[in-house]
């Protein structure tokens, strides 16, 4: 895959997990499962999702921009 596709998904990896972190379409919602509100356990699993997705992003994106050779050689 080119880099400028790359990069283009990271960003909309992004760009979705901010977009979605706040559940607006959950407010006012005062459901209850198990002993939670279902907000609370939203951003629970968004947490989650985060975690999954900057780890991938660690181990595929991290060095881009930056000359990682240099940065060892210092």
């Amino acid at each position: 895959m080119s880099r400028t596709r790359t990069d283009a998904l990271w960003i909309l990896a992004f760009a979705t997990l901010v977009a979605l972190a706040i559940p607006w379409f959950l407010w006012g919602d005062a459901r209850i499962v198990a002993g939670l509100p279902v907000w609370l356990w939203w951003h629970i699993g968004w947490m989650a999702v985060a975690s999954v997705v900057f780890y991938a992003f660690t181990r595929g994106a991290w060095d881009r921009g930056i000359d990682a050779e240099v940065i060892r050689r210092g």
